[in-house]
């Protein structure tokens, strides 16, 4: 297959989704006999991967009904220039990643403006645990839907929705294990101290209401663990005002970049963590954690109304039961959390049990055969039109 010259439109609007695009940028080019070129919206990853971001993406990382109500007229200044883009650019094919929010309205506009440009988004939205009606109106807009769970294309099936199972990006072989003694090294850690690692979260959103809790948690569990240290792995999103806010912590605090995830994780003997992917990222590195949320009181009553499913975390979804913690809304108190990260520091039973749980929840996901960003790349490709404009 040549696709010399074919330009390629990523959309991944947050760092979830940065970290998809820019594997799948690597395993495009791996693919790719000719030259691709990419352009579009991403994040720390990706313009790694040499994307040239049309506008900053933390202008996007925001989740939650009533927290996108305040930046609105952002979001929507955001969505025209890149649809005015798109239609300068005439790419061979549009590939949005996860943030359905706003991807999900790009497509629809598309759709509406008549564009023939082939659409592909990767990573199902969970309409199966909210809204079902809404995979119809997905179905419309897509031509081609990646699936990371094994179970979503025969739910979407029914839509008429071109669905394909590639996997989940977590288990790939390629993913880093970390280098836990060298993090220690680096931030002049002691070989045996007990360190947590903190994951308040990747959108403003998410760190400006998980902070605070976690700051008062941190105390009540830096008085009942002598020697304790914390980490705290962030993204350019939020790395600012994560810096602003732990300097006012009354316990130390290491605040360290995402290239750092991997090791820090590897030295870590716990996490505390907002929900989302990195619960995934998680398990792989084999840390057992406690998952917490809190969203606008709006936003939760709505949540409320509309989920159909038990539990927010990924591997609790996976197995469908309750292995990993999960502290939401009002159960999302400080003293809650540092009773339930406590046990989980020493080689206590919750401990072994939660690992054995993560391990059956990440083998659901498998981790045979070729790696799910290539088999990603593989039906991004099949989606370019022969003769298609660069």
């Amino acid at each position: 297959m040549t696709q010399s010259g074919k330009l390629i439109y990523l959309i991944a609007g947050e760092p979830s989704g940065d970290l998809l695009g820019a594997r799948l940028m690597v395993a495009l080019r791996a693919l790719s006999t000719g030259t691709i070129r990419f352009a579009g919206i991403g994040g720390e990853q990706m313009r790694a991967e040499g994307l040239v971001s049309l506008f900053p993406q933390a202008d996007l990382a925001v989740m939650g009904f009533a927290e996108v109500v305040p930046r609105l007229p952002t979001i929507l200044s955001r969505l025209r220039q890149t649809i005015a883009d798109i239609e300068a650019m005439h790419p061979s094919v549009i590939v949005t990643i996860d943030s359905w929010g706003f991807t999900g309205r790009i497509a629809r506009r598309l759709q509406v403006r008549g564009s023939t440009i082939p659409r592909l988004h990767y990573v199902a939205p969970m309409v199966w645990a909210w809204k079902r009606s809404r995979a119809r109106k997905l179905a419309e807009c897509v031509d081609r839907l990646l699936c990371l769970l094994p179970n979503e294309p025969a739910f979407f099936a029914p839509y008429g929705l071109d669905a394909v199972h590639v996997g989940h990006p977590v288990v790939e072989k390629s993913v880093p294990l970390g280098d836990g003694v060298a993090f220690r090294q680096r931030h002049h850690l002691a070989p045996d101290a007990p360190l947590l690692v903190m994951l308040p979260g990747s959108r403003h959103s998410e760190t400006s209401r998980l902070l605070p809790i976690f700051a008062a948690a941190a105390l009540l569990m830096a008085r009942r663990v002598p020697g304790l240290e914390i980490a705290i792995p962030t993204v350019e999103t939020v790395e600012a005002e994560v810096r602003r806010e732990v300097a006012s912590w009354p316990v130390r605090v290491r605040v360290v970049k995402a290239a750092e995830k991997w090791d820090c994780f590897a030295a870590a003997g716990a996490a505390l963590a907002a929900s989302g992917t990195v619960a995934l990222e998680l398990a792989v590195a084999r840390v057992p954690m406690v998952i917490a949320y809190r969203v606008a009181p709006l936003t939760a009553m709505i949540l409320r109304r509309l989920l159909t499913v038990h539990y927010v975390c990924l591997l609790n979804l996976l197995l469908d039961e309750d292995a990993i913690p999960e502290l939401l809304q009002e159960a999302c108190t400080a003293s809650a959390l540092a009773d339930a990260v406590l046990p989980l520091l020493t080689d206590s039973a919750a401990r072994r049990r939660q690992l054995g749980d993560a391990a059956r929840a990440l083998a659901l996901l498998g981790d045979d055969g070729e790696s799910p960003s290539l088999q990603a790349a593989r039906q991004v490709l099949t989606m370019i039109q022969p003769g298609s404009d660069p």
